[in-house]
């Protein structure tokens, strides 16, 4: 019987490395959290010459280094889980590490990497390993090459570990650098005022700037503050206290939790969510010691809820762009009582010894199966309660002012003509001509004010209608008038023969064009509302484009419109609704057939093109008919501003919102290449599907 056993490739190490964690911070990241996980309380991250290939990343702590059992048992096995085996520190910290796989990214980033360590239990000499992996590279297979633990002179080294990474493959930007800085100082909760805390340094001036926005310590100037606590037991309470500590409402479990079927617990670990939001106006300011300035900065680098398992930062969440309690989305249904990631900064903080939430292998998150997602719901039925409160109060405070109005205005109307009438006389008649200029402006401003709010309520009534006329319509109206037509055809052609194409053909054509036109818009009035739409999920940008695009060719082909649509290599994706993106692209379709309909534009063309770079998807609209005139490309996005006969001025607005919601921006030139106007949206997505 002859004995075999598996052998593993070289390859395996490359595509571990190299693939899992190719960016300098999450690389970095990973050996910080060794040390983390080795009771080290500093951390120094040292980056030589990195703005170019062939520098140097030096990490070493003052933790409890290792044994050369250490080192062999643990710091060189790759890939294997030690769930069941692990234990809190003498510090009392839940290991952040397990499989290894981090490690190795992070070791791969260089050609060459240098252990040192010095175990806190031994007297003895320290220990040195040199890994290069370039005979790695040449092996055929990982049993081939052997690696050699060396010891070092008693007092070469401190207590603690060094890792040295020598002549990088790759050189890394400013921008690279920002994003270590920022995941160091975030990593292990710098919001927390535990000065024994774990906290990482980075010798660069990035590190430095981003530090001193943390210590700026802005908690105190937000309008509010929401804290709500998940229990073993997984039952749910929380209260949200005002800017001067005093609380303004609280809630039980039962009322946080009433989505939920029976109120039941929530299946997830001991959690806190913290929220800071702010109001970010000058009036808010005026009264506070810091500048608006100052604050908003700071939002800007650390802005949204950041997700903390046991005790250390988790990435993404909370990172540019990953809004992973769809804060901006929900924002859409009540934008006044609702923060956002640019409003609020927070934090989910997970105690989860038994390790119920599993984390990727590529370290992007948690899984998201039933643990995950009762975590997010716990939060986000927190800010639900929270926005509900809110919306209860404003509401109350908007009746009351709406009853008060009239009597102190009347009130102060009185009061000044009063005051008028006792004025002296010379000057009285001047008196009494200004105060009536002024009511005269002040009307005109309630009338404009009066006539917007109008329009806002005909257009929710006008959508009510389009929805019960599209219903409608799609149900039978249209269905009889395409019957109807087919057997006035049918029987026009059998009486009359040749005749018919002469004198009915054409009119039957285009009353079965008009009909197909009407089912096209009450299918898309009927998608846009239905609730299926509005849910968020994972949204396949160039699957659900091509999608509208279908949808709406017989519309600009009834029009004489020809759509040309250039999509991006890729498919990228984020997380959002269906409904959001359809009323994105839709208002971007339609403003340029209204324009195309108002110029009387002839060869009607439109282009719809996609790219993708550096983790941002842009949407870029173009046509051939007369541009932007009469207005600024800066006013395009307020409502009510049009230019159009009969137009609403909402249709940019809404894409503008939409946009913003979903965490992009928008922009806009006066004319392009094809001689009209162009629209781009630029959108951060999650990733790409090849």
């Amino acid at each position: 019987m002859n004995e075999a056993r598996l052998r593993f490739s070289t390859e395996i190490i490359r595509r571990l490395g190299e693939e899992l964690n190719p960016s300098l911070d999450k690389g970095v990241v990973e050996l910080v959290k060794n040390a983390y996980d080795a009771d080290a309380t500093q951390c120094r991250v040292e980056l030589l010459n990195t703005d170019r290939a062939g520098g140097t990343v030096l990490v070493s702590d003052n933790g409890d280094g290792m044994t050369v059992g250490d080192i062999v048992g643990g710091w060189l096995v790759l890939g294997r889980s030690r769930k069941s085996q692990r234990r809190k520190t003498k510090l009392g910290r839940v290991p952040a590490g397990s499989k290894g796989l981090g490690r190795l990214a992070a070791l791969r980033m260089g050609k060459r990497a240098l252990l040192t360590t010095q175990p806190r239990q031994e007297k003895g000499p320290g220990y040195r390993l040199e890994i290069d992996w370039e005979r790695f590279d040449a092996a055929e297979v990982v049993e081939d090459v052997e690696l050699t633990i060396e010891s070092m002179s008693p007092g070469e080294a401190a207590y603690g570990t060094a890792i040295r990474i020598e002549d990088l493959r790759h050189g890394f930007g400013r921008m690279a650098v920002k994003r270590l800085a920022r995941e160091l100082i975030l990593l292990a909760d710098p919001f927390q005022d535990d000065p024994q805390a774990f906290r990482p340094e980075l010798r660069a001036a990035e590190f430095r700037d981003l530090e001193e926005l943390v210590r700026g310590r802005y908690f105190r100037d937000a309008e509010f503050l929401l804290r709500a606590e998940l229990d073993r037991a997984g039952r749910a309470t929380a209260r949200v206290t005002d800017w001067r500590g005093e609380v303004l409402f609280s809630a039980e479990h039962e009322e946080l939790a009433r989505k939920r079927k029976a109120q039941g617990s929530y299946e997830c670990p001991r959690a806190t969510f913290e929220l800071w939001a702010f109001l970010l106006n000058r009036k808010t300011f005026s009264t506070r010691v810091s500048s608006l300035g100052e604050v908003r900065s700071w939002l800007g680098e650390f802005g949204g809820v950041h997700l903390y398992y046991n005790g250390l930062r988790v990435n993404p969440y909370g990172n540019a762009g990953n809004d992973w309690l769809e804060m901006n989305l929900r924002r859409v249904r009540s934008p006044e009582e609702r923060p956002s990631t640019n409003t609020a900064i927070g934090r989910v903080c997970v105690e989860d010894e038994g390790e119920a939430l599993e984390q990727k292998t590529d370290r992007s998150g948690f899984i998201e199966d039933t643990e995950f997602r009762d975590l997010r719901a716990f939060a986000q039925d927190a800010l639900d309660w929270m926005a509900r409160r809110r919306l209860e109060e404003a509401e109350r405070r908007r009746q009351q002012e709406r009853a008060e109005a009239p009597v102190r205005s009347g009130e102060s109307e009185l009061e000044m003509k009063r005051v008028i009438r006792g004025s002296p006389p010379r000057i009285r008649g001047r008196l009494g001509s200004a105060f009536e200029r002024y009511e005269a402006s002040r009307n005109k401003e309630v009338e404009s004010l009066q006539k917007e709010v109008q329009l806002y309520r005909t257009l929710s009534t006008a959508g009510i209608t389009a929805v019960t006329f599209a219903h409608e319509s799609s149900g039978n109206s249209v269905k009889v008038i395409t019957q109807s037509i087919g057997t006035v055809a049918r029987r026009a052609r059998s009486r009359m023969g040749p005749a018919y194409s002469e004198t009915l053909g054409e009119p039957v054509r285009r009353i079965r064009r008009a009909v197909k036109n009407l089912a096209v818009l009450g299918a898309a009035t009927l998608r846009l509302v239905a609730h299926e739409k509005r849910r968020l999920s994972r949204i396949d940008l160039h699957e659900l484009l091509a999608k509208v695009v279908k949808n709406y060719e017989p519309f600009l082909a009834a029009r004489d419109v020809k759509l040309t649509v250039e999509l991006g290599s890729g498919s990228p994706y984020l997380r959002g609704s269906e409904a959001a993106i359809e009323s994105i692209v839709t208002n971007l379709l339609t403003n340029s057939v209204a324009a195309f309909e108002e110029d009387a534009t002839r060869g009607r063309r439109i282009r719809m093109r996609t790219e993708l770079s550096e983790g941002t998807w842009t949407l870029t609209v173009e046509d051939n008919g007369p541009g932007i005139r009469g207005i600024s490309t800066r006013e395009i996005w307020l409502p009510g501003r049009t230019t159009r006969r009969d137009g609403t001025g909402l249709g940019l607005t809404i894409v503008r919102d939409a946009v913003r919601d979903l965490g992009g921006r928008v922009d806009a030139l006066e004319s392009g290449e094809s001689g009209g106007a162009v629209l781009l949206v630029e959108l951060p997505v999650l990733g790409v599907h090849k």
